[in-house]
């Protein structure tokens, strides 16, 4: 996954990296709406959800070239991107991209 990137697969990455986390980070968003607080138990209990789900995704990303086609697969995986948003790179690492999304 060690791919040289050109200013148009930086430029495309870029846009595709911010639209992957906006939407983890919303439905992050969703899911806390759906909790119930009851009690101050239930309140402690939603503030280390949202600690573990802030490192979770911190941990995920992470805007590194070198890093970077891990960030996409995860996203894909996990339905915070498409496949297709990522037409337009550079055929090698759309390939590799796809290639492992696919296993």
């Amino acid at each position: 996954m060690d791919h040289s990137w050109s200013p148009r697969d930086k430029a495309i990455a870029r846009r595709t990296y911010d639209e992957a986390l906006a939407n983890a980070k919303k439905e992050m968003f969703t899911l806390f709406k759906e909790q119930s607080i009851a009690s101050a138990d239930d309140l402690w209990d939603l503030e280390e959800w949202i600690r573990e789900r802030r490192k979770e995704i911190s941990s995920i990303f992470i805007y590194s070239y070198s890093k970077l086609e891990l960030v996409f697969c995860i996203s894909i995986r996990r339905g915070w991107l498409k496949l297709e948003s990522l037409e337009g790179l550079s055929p090698p690492i759309f390939e590799s991209i796809k290639r492992i999304v696919s296993q």
